[in-house]
């Protein structure tokens, strides 16, 4: 019964969210991703978690995949992706040990990426650190040949919670979304060199975060060592 509410809550939210996004101005700045097509190539977004729905709200791409928690809070975004034409993919990384679905999402997301479009990756979620890096976005990336797209969504105001670990970011109805984009970072240069890699992908969205909203960039949590290699 609770995640049958759940579910309902999400639809629920997917009627507003409709109606959130026809009320807010999109600005896109300096954005790599028409040369990226032009290559042939494939393409992942690498994000942060604090910035998810403003994502969801900005998003153009058609069909473009992300992973969703499989938790019941997870289980009210589903109709918020849907209703934006991202295709929710669920899992979520390991949890003392046990894995909770997220090898299985990322082998959906690689195979989307080959067959139909680009996916995003929230890299610091489920449960951060916040700003932290964790391997899934290396692992699809280098799976699929794919450039790394460095994006964030900077709102002109917005509602930030708190509470959250991430900080979650909420735009305000009638502002603007600021799309901004750091250098695409090509998988090849980096082969054999995962952590590199990822190391890479960390520093290019902190100093994105530093330029266009230094405030919460000071927040961003050092990254955690290369110890893992999960999903």
């Amino acid at each position: 019964m609770r995640r049958l509410l759940f579910s309902l809550a999400g639809w629920l939210g997917a009627v507003l969210l409709v109606t959130w996004r026809l009320t807010l101005r999109i600005r896109t700045v300096d954005d790599p991703r028409p040369a990226l097509r032009e290559t042939g190539r494939p393409y992942v977004y690498a994000i942060l978690h604090a910035q998810q729905m403003s994502f969801i709200l900005f998003s153009d791409d058609r069909p473009v995949a992300a992973m969703v928690s499989a938790s019941k809070d997870g289980d009210a975004l589903v109709p918020l992706c849907r209703v934006r034409g991202v295709v929710p993919v669920r899992g979520s990384s390991r949890k003392r040990g046990k894995d909770k679905g997220g090898k299985r999402a990322l082998a959906e997301l690689i195979e989307h990426v080959q067959t139909r479009g680009p996916a995003l990756l929230a890299v610091d979620g489920p449960r951060g650190p916040r700003n932290t890096v964790h391997w899934g976005i290396t692992k699809l990336a280098s799976e699929t040949d794919a450039f790394i797209v460095i994006a964030g969504v900077f709102p002109q105001k917005r509602k930030l919670l708190l509470r959250t670990w991430d900080r979650t970011q909420l735009p305000r109805p009638f502002t603007t979304l600021h799309g901004r984009f750091g250098p695409p970072i090509d998988p090849r240069d980096y082969e054999g060199d995962p952590a590199g890699l990822r190391q890479r992908v960390y520093d290019e969205l902190l100093a994105l975060e530093q330029a266009w909203d230094p405030e919460e960039a000071a927040y961003a949590q050092p990254l955690e060592p290369a110890a893992a290699r999960e999903a």
